[in-house]
Formats: structure tokens, C-alpha cells, sequence
């Protein structure tokens, strides 16, 4: 049996021999840190990095997409290498600084004789025990700039910050608009499925002036996407997210798309249209959405026909995107994530959507896409044809008496001028038999509803 003297005499060494350890250690990092104070005392130089992704390695960094586009405008001269690619609309080139370039800046604001600062782009690649399960995580770029230190309050205060005021006026007056869409596929590792955005340049013509809608609806709307844009501190002041939901409800073929189109054009924001048949679960539905950028619209189309997210039964907390998912989406803590975006259902079916789902607060506007009535059909009449009410006085008169009658959607009525537009007339007098038409179908079908009525409260049989 071991005596306890032994027993505690080996713990003694071997506390002894950790302690030793732990101060051999300790007197290494201190000595490493010592170089490092004493060789930072001695460099004249100091440095800056801009990482292209925030800390969450998520979103790319505004500010080094401004210093991308600021050496590009204003220092590309000074670079041996570039690298050359087409713009969005495939007709001009952009030209921009290639990877693994130094270039040089100067700096004259209130420094004395001026500053010479050294820009280097630099690209960073993961080691080989990293596992890559999202794109564009197998390198990751960065700007490094190496100035002089006593510069630093003067780089820090002025030159940063006027960097990337210039750098995003280079992106402003660059800045096309772009659609994007969500897809599934395969990550880099080839096993798990993941979803991610992929784009095009948004060039749809559609604006609130050719929008055949009632114009002081138009103009409502105008001024409400006005309010919005410009509301930042606002928001910030109530304490709400910079968010507004809308929802676009009526039949199909009442301009809903076009609306979206015309927003965007006004707003000049992106647009992201999400396929929520291809998200999976809450958690992706989460990552896509942390994926937008601001200034955008995300447009969710036919929502009551997309997913089984109609009912709060309890049935949903067994599918993988849940109504509850799409709630907080929509307001809830992850909504806060950003800013500057627009959220806009659209259905055919208003009654089908849970009110949960709807309410003010989540979609703060609800408006109403109807069919064409004739302030609507002035429009599409001077948009397609170029012609007033006053040169056709007779048969716009005829046309608003049917368009109270019948419903007929815009994108209809739109087909019909369009087909016939070299002739204005027959293109009218076309117009007023279609409608007539629609109107005789409808009084047909109405009158074979009230026979099948007083037979069925008679207990006879239609013939």
C-alpha cells in the first residue's frame, strides 16, 4: 500500500513541475510580446486593414467596397496591373485594381508638405484544415495602407473618412439596379444542400408615370415610399426597425409585378425575389435574409400559394418553415438585421392569408390591385396610343360606361390597344366590342344563375 507521505510528496512534484511550466510559458509570451512593443517602438510605420467581410463573415464591408472603388477611380493610373471586366449592361468596361497590387496615395489635407500612404490588396487564403461550407469562404480579400505614423490623426480623421465618401459616390453614380433570385444547389464540399442569391441587371421600364392606376392612389403611394426613404432618423427616433411591408392583393393580371417594377425604379433599391419553395427551413429562410443588402425590396409572390404557412395550428411546428419563422422574418429581431428594405407580398387570394400574417405592423400597407376602371384606362390609352380623352370623346365615353360594368384587368385592356395601336380607331371600336362581349358573357352567366336559384327553391330541374 502506498504511504501517503509518497502520495502527497508526488502531487508536491508534480504541481512543481506544472507551476515550472506555466512560468516558462508565461515568460516566453512576455518576452514575445516585449519584441513585438520594442520592433512596433522602433517601425516609423504603422498599418490599416479593411476586411471584405464584417466580423460575421456574412455581409461584405461598405467600407471596403468604398476603398475598392476609390483606388479603381482615382489611383488606377499609378498600378502596373488591373484587371478588366464588362459592366452589368455588357456595354461598357469596368476597370478596377487587380489582386496583389500596391498602390500609392497621397495625402495633402491639412498635413504639412503632404503625406504618401501605400495601399496594398491583398488576398487571404484559408488554410488546408478548414472546412468551406458557404461560397466565397475559399479566400477572402482584404486593403491594407501603411503610412507614417505621426500621420496617423490626420489619415484617421480626414483622408479615411474622405476615402470613403469618394468611394461611395463612385458606387452611387455606378450602381445599377439588380434582380435576384434564390436557388438551391450543392456547397463546395458537394454534401449539404444550401441556398444562396444569384442576380441579374434589373432594366424593367415600368415607372409610377406609366403605371395605369387611379392617380391619387399613385400619388399616396409616391409619397408614402417618399417618407420611408427618407426617414432614417426617424426610425431611429421611434425606435422601430427601417423596414415597411406591403401587401398586393387582386385578381391576376392587375399590374402586382408592374407595381414592384415601379417601386424599385423609384426607390432605385434592388430586388430580391424569394422562391420560398426553395427554402428548406427557418434557419435558411434566416441566412437569405441576412444576405440582402439594404435599399432593397423583397418580394414574396403568390405567398398563399407558395408554402403551407397559412395556419398557426400546431401541425406547423413540426415543418421545417414555420409560420413563426416567416413572423419574425417579417418584424421580428432578425428584421433589425440592416436596414433601408421593403417587404411586399403578393396574393390573389387576400382571405386566405392568415391575419397574423398581415396585420398592420408586419404589412403596413394593403393595397388593392383592381381591375382597369377608366382613370386607369386614360392611361394605358395615352401610354400606348398617345391620344387624350378629348380626340376620342365618344368612344371613351362608351368605354367608361362598359369599364363600370365589366371587370377587365389592365394587362387585358393593355392587349388590346396593343394589338391594334397603328389604327387608333379600330383599335378603340376593338376595345368596345371585347368589352361588350365580357359584358354579355357576364349577363348570360348571371341569368343562368338565377334560374338554377328559382329551380332550386321550387324543386324543379332547369331545362
Amino acid at each position: 500500500m502506498v504511504d501517503s507521505k509518497d502520495l502527497w510528496a508526488g502531487l508536491g512534484s508534480a504541481l512543481a513541475v506544472i507551476v515550472g511550466l506555466i512560468t516558462m510559458f508565461l515568460n516566453i509570451v512576455s518576452i514575445r510580446l516585449f519584441i513585438n512593443r520594442i520592433g512596433a517602438f522602433l517601425n516609423p510605420y504603422m498599418q490599416i486593414t479593411i476586411h471584405e467581410y464584417e466580423d460575421d463573415g456574412v455581409e461584405r464591408s461598405e467600407f471596403f467596397l468604398a476603398v475598392e472603388a476609390y483606388l479603381s477611380k482615382y489611383c488606377a493610373n499609378k498600378v502596373p496591373r488591373l484587371k478588366a471586366e464588362l459592366s452589368n449592361d455588357k456595354r461598357r468596361t469596368h476597370v478596377s485594381v487587380d489582386d496583389e497590387q500596391e498602390i500609392q496615395d497621397t495625402f495633402t489635407d491639412g498635413v504639412s508638405g503632404g503625406a504618401t500612404l501605400q495601399w496594398y490588396a491583398l488576398t487571404v487564403y484559408p488554410s488546408s484544415q478548414v472546412i468551406i461550407s458557404r461560397p466565397g469562404d475559399e479566400k477572402r480579400r482584404l486593403y491594407r495602407v501603411s503610412f507614417h505614423k505621426k500621420f496617423r490623426a490626420a489619415v484617421l480623421d480626414s483622408y479615411l473618412p474622405n476615402v470613403f465618401e469618394k468611394g461611395r459616390d463612385v458606387i452611387a453614380k455606378n450602381r445599377q439596379l439588380r434582380l435576384y433570385s434564390n436557388s438551391a444547389g450543392w456547397n463546395t464540399r458537394g454534401t449539404d444542400v444550401m441556398t444562396c442569391w444569384s442576380h441579374v441587371v434589373f432594366k424593367h421600364p415600368a415607372t409610377f408615370d406609366t403605371l395605369a392606376m387611379d392617380p391619387k392612389v399613385k400619388e399616396a403611394i409616391m409619397d408614402d415610399l417618399r417618407a420611408f426613404k427618407e426617414g432614417k432618423d426617424y426610425y431611429a427616433k421611434v425606435g422601430k426597425a427601417w423596414k415597411r411591408g406591403y401587401l398586393l392583393f387582386g385578381p391576376p393580371g392587375t399590374g402586382k409585378s408592374t407595381m414592384i417594377a415601379a417601386m424599385a425604379n423609384f426607390l432605385e433599391y434592388d430586388v430580391y425575389d424569394l422562391e420560398l419553395t426553395a427554402v428548406e427551413s427557418n434557419s435558411v429562410l434566416r441566412s437569405l435574409f441576412i444576405e440582402t443588402t439594404g435599399k432593397s425590396i423583397i418580394v414574396i409572390e403568390d405567398i398563399d400559394r407558395s408554402v403551407n404557412i397559412t395556419s398557426t395550428s400546431k401541425e406547423d411546428y413540426g415543418a421545417k418553415l414555420t409560420l413563426s419563422g416567416m413572423l419574425n422574418f417579417i418584424d421580428g429581431l432578425w428584421s433589425a438585421c440592416g436596414g433601408e428594405r421593403i417587404i411586399v407580398f403578393t396574393t390573389n387570394n387576400k382571405d386566405k392569408l392568415d391575419p397574423a400574417l398581415i396585420r398592420r405592423g408586419r404589412m403596413d400597407r394593403h393595397i388593392e390591385m383592381s381591375y382597369c376602371r377608366y382613370e386607369a384606362f386614360k392611361m394605358l390609352a395615352n401610354n400606348y396610343l398617345h391620344i387624350e380623352e378629348h380626340q376620342f370623346f365618344e368612344l371613351f365615353g362608351e368605354i367608361q360606361q362598359l369599364l363600370e360594368e365589366v371587370d377587365m384587368s389592365p394587362a387585358d385592356v393593355a392587349e388590346h390597344l396593343l394589338t391594334k395601336r397603328k389604327d387608333t380607331d379600330a383599335c378603340l371600336k376593338a376595345l368596345v366590342v371585347a368589352l361588350k362581349n365580357a359584358k354579355d358573357d357576364k349577363d348570360k352567366a348571371k341569368a343562368k344563375e338565377q334560374v338554377v336559384e328559382i329551380h332550386g327553391e321550387t324543386g324543379g330541374s332547369p331545362s
